[in-house]
């Protein structure tokens, strides 16, 4: 899941961006609300986390400028622990949660995987599509066979993106765009690789091919499937 981080405290970003990662979210940092103002507006992001207290343009004029563009990505937003009448304004500017600082890392996490499955229609923590369940703590993935199976970094964002996404078709520059970070190659053959290894993983015909748009996970099983 791709990730704006909009916050100028470096230490914060600094110890921030890499649990951020673990948790497998493609991160992109901005230091100022000029810069965090723009990326959210030039690039597709899953969710945002938007301090309020920024440089050059304040959170809360960010926010308010991509709501009025029409941008529904869901945003959290920091606050001051003490600062209510704060987090009453981002809430009515259009953010879908906020966390006081100073807090706990692990919280900001799950909040944010809150806000995502929220955003595609599953209320439980652990995403259960097509015969198949991921548990995006562990980073692990129960085939139709009843096997856990552990993913590496990259094939859980994939997996995850496609699971989220079901019964929609998907291209390989919006894969691309939603696995890698802004800074890394997206070769589009790359994505093939992965996509070609969550099969061998989880059977051939997981994963559809649409010859010139992109790639499907349906929403169920085939009857074929099922009967395996």
């Amino acid at each position: 899941m791709h990730l704006l981080l909009v916050e100028d405290d470096l230490k914060l970003v600094e110890a921030l961006k890499p649990r951020l990662k673990q948790a497998g979210f493609a991160v992109e940092v901005a230091h100022d609300g000029e810069d965090g103002a723009f990326l959210g507006t030039e690039e597709n992001f899953d969710v945002v986390v938007l301090d309020l207290g920024l440089p050059r343009k304040p959170g809360l004029e960010v926010l308010r400028q991509w709501r009025s563009a029409g941008l529904d990505m869901p945003v959290l937003i920091l606050t001051a622990r003490d600062s209510w009448n704060e987090r009453v304004d981002g809430l009515k500017a259009g953010a879908d949660d906020y966390l006081g600082k100073p807090f706990h890392i692990e919280e900001l996490l799950a909040r944010l995987q809150a806000l995502i499955r929220r955003r595609h229609g599953h209320a439980r923590q652990q995403i259960d599509v097509a015969g198949l369940l991921l548990d995006p703590d562990r980073q692990e993935v129960r085939d139709r066979q009843g096997q856990w199976q552990s993913l590496t970094g990259i094939e859980f964002r994939l997996m995850r993106y496609l699971m989220l996404n079901a019964g929609r078709i998907l291209s390989k520059t919006e894969l691309s765009e939603h696995v890698y970070e802004e800074d890394q190659l997206r070769d589009s053959n790359v994505i093939e690789v992965y996509i070609n290894r969550l099969r061998q993983r989880f059977g051939r015909e997981l994963i559809e091919t649409r010859r010139g748009q992109g790639y499907l996970l349906p929403e169920q099983p085939s009857a074929e499937e099922s009967g395996q």
